[in-house]
């Protein structure tokens, strides 16, 4: 049986460049959970362990179908209140914005295959047998970015602004408007690393 490996298949969404550029970003869908706050706090951890405990059992009950894949890797929107915090721009809200006011959505990509009955099924799966009432909150989320710019961050998130600032350049000087937010995928547990795609 041959194992799905999305980091693979979707290699341009998996890497980057340590130089900002433009790519156009496939409609994909998701196992996904919503917070707000640090995310060196209790509670991102205990989102990320509810994601990742779902994303197994989704796994685990399609390898018994012979479909089986490799969990994809962290990923993780970020966004404020731009009404109480006006003005900023994109390497300014970094600095400005306190990691307790920032709110996130945490991502896995999950294959084609895998609709929103099979993530229903698998929370309560998780619930039932883990325990783990937080399961609750997961949920099935399809998303399509488009056109976006993408770099690789190398080194502590407290050196972040100087990628984001470089990114800034590229979409004044193609007048891009915002459509989204924030989006980083993390080559590792973000909680224990510093190099991420942003």
């Amino acid at each position: 049986m041959q194992k799905l490996d999305l980091t693979k298949k979707y290699k341009s969404y998996y890497r980057a460049k340590e130089v900002p550029e433009i790519v156009v970003i496939e409609p994909a869908q998701f196992l996904s959970i919503r917070g707000k706050g640090d995310p060196s706090g209790a509670e991102f951890g205990e989102n990320v362990e509810a994601l990742y405990t779902t994303a197994y059992a989704i796994k685990f009950a399609f390898k018994k179908q012979e479909q089986d894949f490799v969990v994809a890797k962290l990923e993780g929107q970020w966004w404020f209140d731009e009404q109480q915090y006006t003005g900023l721009t994109m390497t300014e809200s970094s600095q400005k914005v306190p990691r307790s006011e920032w709110e996130y959505r945490l991502l896995i990509r999950l294959p084609d295959y895998v609709g929103a009955s099979d993530v229903h099924k698998a929370i309560e799966t998780v619930i039932a047998r883990k325990k783990l009432i937080l399961a609750q909150k997961v949920e099935f989320y399809e998303m399509s970015e488009g056109q976006c710019v993408q770099i690789m961050h190398l080194g502590p998130f407290s050196i972040e602004p100087v990628s984001l600032e470089k990114m800034n350049i590229v979409i004044e000087a193609n007048a891009f408007a915002k459509n989204g937010h924030h989006h980083e995928i993390y080559l590792s547990d973000p909680r224990k690393t510093e190099n991420h795609l942003a």
